[in-house]
């Protein structure tokens, strides 16, 4: 089971537990990402660079004074990956980002009442 949020500001991948999915939407385009730890991920939604999911690296993003924000996807900002570990790809300014992570499971009490 997935929990749903938007996220207002900025979103640091390194908060996000494995198997979350975000999407992105950006000036001119929306892109899906699937993290897969760290700041490795599974991207798509460019229909050059990544038309079906591909491994990537998220570098961060980059604010108005052209600052990169290492692991971040933040609003107003243009994402950057690497495609192939060497391919730098900078998107249009992130205008929404949607996260959904799955919930964590609960263990099982051991404990019972007589």
């Amino acid at each position: 089971m997935l929990t749903s949020s938007e996220v207002a500001a900025g979103l640091d991948l390194k908060s996000l537990i494995p198997g979350s999915l975000i999407d992105v939407e950006t000036k001119s385009r929306h892109y899906h990402i699937e993290c897969l730890g760290g700041n490795a991920i599974r991207i798509s939604g460019h229909p050059e660079y990544c038309p079906n999911p591909v491994p990537a690296q998220l570098q961060g993003s980059i604010d108005k004074e052209g600052e990169l924000e290492l692991g971040l996807i933040g609003s107003g900002m243009r994402m950057k990956f690497f495609l192939d570990d060497h391919r730098p790809v900078t998107t249009t300014r992130v205008v929404s980002v949607h996260v959904d992570q799955p919930q964590a499971v609960q263990p099982k009490s051991s404990t019972s009442i007589h």
